[in-house]
């Protein structure tokens, strides 16, 4: 059905979902539409500067700090007060927004709970409208879940963790809520929606309208969000800086753009956070279009050395000297039942990835998964207090460690896992799931990215593996075919085989997975 609401100026095309006029109020909707209205023609215009800049990367410069912001960086200024519920942010647990998630996070032990609309959401209109509901169901104290199969009652407990929620990057539209016939950002229905809904309701329960911001690639975007932010703010009778950020540092550009992202958004933002994962795949997809940048196995990309280690100091250093935090990356981990060897060994791994997260002065770490809560704890219980704010990295990563790739093979084991992870991936995408456990991991949406990226690397440069063949199309095929027929009758599996198949053959790398995947969502 189609139903246009005059007063807001959307128009929303969907079939009608259980209590969706409950978010889908004239004042959400209106704000929906004066982001739009106000805003849209910047973004795009931002989304074209990206393509501008892939294409000097493609003529062989690379990332570096900019000489029109070295004032910025030299500058002695630091980012705005911060929450006192959020000073304390040790440990940050991730996830979908459906109701059993939302409230099994909330209750996990960990400090911070940030709702996903972005990676972990396949974004199906049902799945964010319901996601709006929960949420505001959070704040008004009556969300809870039964288990339509085990009659298992789910209720927030006494002390939840501080709620952030993440917006779909700048990048994906939302077809369901169109303006004038366009469709609106994705970014700006889940900020908007939210912010009508819950600001208020989360500033008389002691917190505050909170937000993670994905995919920033430059000072400017940073600057358009800071915009939107502040019109939000004077539409919704807010005090200027009452939202606050933490920004996502989890592309390549940005990296170089750290400072400026935080000074562009000093009135809201509270933190910078290492979004590893994307941040490997934004490293594949902007720098690795050449043949003397091919990345080794994922597996052997790991925290502790190359660029990612580069990154991770260079990202402490910057925040604190801001007065802002600075946070670790994912674990994505999971506990297997039933087998506690592996669980052993995974939580070690765990808490040697905490540990040198500690060492290098985060203030704290995510997880995937609540059983990881209490191993990450452990590690960030041995802090002074709260936070590492004081703490500050004696070494700045210079330019070149910030882009020194990763030593390792490439190896058959690591493609065919690839080739499984971005199919199945993708194939639970199309069936509504965005968080999947593959291989004692929790996938999301970048490390489906990761694997096709790879995979497209290494086949547009033949990449040698360490067999001694090559990666090459009929080798790729060869593969590719078997491990289809090896997952069976997975649901959505022709659907997600072919389009990664498209993906990993195209000539031109295309931007994001999740954009021709768009359009064949249920």
């Amino acid at each position: 059905m189609s139903q246009v609401m005059d007063r807001a100026r959307v128009e929303v095309a969907s079939a009608p979902i259980d209590r969706a006029p409950e978010v889908l109020t004239d004042l959400a909707l209106g704000l929906v539409a004066d982001l739009h209205e106000r805003f849209d023609a910047r973004r795009r215009a931002l989304l074209d500067e990206r393509a501008a800049r892939q294409a000097t990367y493609d003529q062989g410069e690379r990332p570096d700090f900019r000489a029109d912001t070295a004032p910025i960086r030299a500058g002695d200024w630091q980012v705005g007060p911060l929450p006192a519920d959020l000073l304390d942010r040790r440990v940050e647990i991730t996830g979908p927004t459906n109701a059993k998630m939302v409230i099994n996070a909330l209750n996990s032990g960990a400090k911070v709970f940030m709702a996903d609309f972005e990676d972990a959401t396949s974004p199906r209109w049902g799945e964010l409208i319901q996601g709006q509901i929960n949420l505001k169901d959070r704040w008004a104290g009556t969300l809870s879940y039964t288990d339509p199969n085990s009659g298992k009652h789910y209720a927030l407990g006494a002390t939840p963790a501080v709620l952030l929620v993440r917006p779909r990057g700048l990048h994906l539209p939302e077809v369901h809520a169109t303006v004038d016939g366009e469709p609106v950002a994705g970014a700006f229905f889940d900020a908007a929606l939210y912010l009508a809904n819950c600001a208020h309701a989360a500033l008389a329960n002691g917190s505050g309208p909170y937000f993670y911001l994905p995919k920033l690639e430059s000072m400017e975007e940073a600057q358009l969000w800071d915009e939107v932010l502040s019109y939000c703010e004077e539409r919704l009778r807010l005090r200027h800086g009452t939202i606050k950020v933490t920004v996502l540092i989890e592309t390549l550009p940005a990296a170089f753009e750290m400072d400026e992202i935080l000074y562009a958004l000093k009135d809201h933002i509270v933190g910078l956070n290492c979004g590893r994962w994307d941040y490997i795949f934004s490293a594949i997809k902007r720098i690795g279009r050449s043949p003397d940048w091919l990345t080794p196995d994922r597996a052997a990309m790991t925290m502790d050395k190359a660029f990612l280690a580069a990154y991770s100091l260079r990202l402490v250093a910057t925040c604190h000297r801001r007065g802002a935090f600075a946070m670790g990356g994912m674990s994505a981990f999971i506990p297997v039942k039933g087998d506690e060897a592996a669980n052993e060994a995974a939580f070690a791994k765990v808490m040697a990835d905490k540990q040198r997260e500690v060492a290098n002065g985060h203030d704290g770490t995510w997880v995937a998964h609540p059983a990881l809560v209490p191993v990450a704890m452990q590690a960030f219980e041995k802090l002074d207090g709260p936070n590492q704010l004081g703490v500050t990295p004696t070494h700045l990563p210079t330019r070149e460690e910030m882009l020194a790739l990763h030593d390792g093979p490439r190896t058959e084991a690591g493609a065919r896992e690839n080739i499984r992870v971005a199919i199945q991936y993708v194939a639970a995408w199309l069936g509504g799931r965005g968080a999947v456990p593959l291989y004692k991991l929790m996938e999301d949406a970048a490390t489906a990215e990761i694997c096709r990226a790879q995979l497209w690397q290494w086949l547009k440069y033949e990449a040698p593996i360490d067999d001694g063949r090559h990666f090459t199309r009929d080798l790729f095929e060869h593969w590719h075919q078997e491990e289809v027929l090896a997952l069976g009758d997975l649901p959505h599996l022709l659907e997600a085989a072919k389009l990664v198949y498209r993906l990993v053959t195209a000539d031109r790398f295309e931007e994001f997975l999740t954009l021709p995947a768009y359009p064949l969502l249920g």
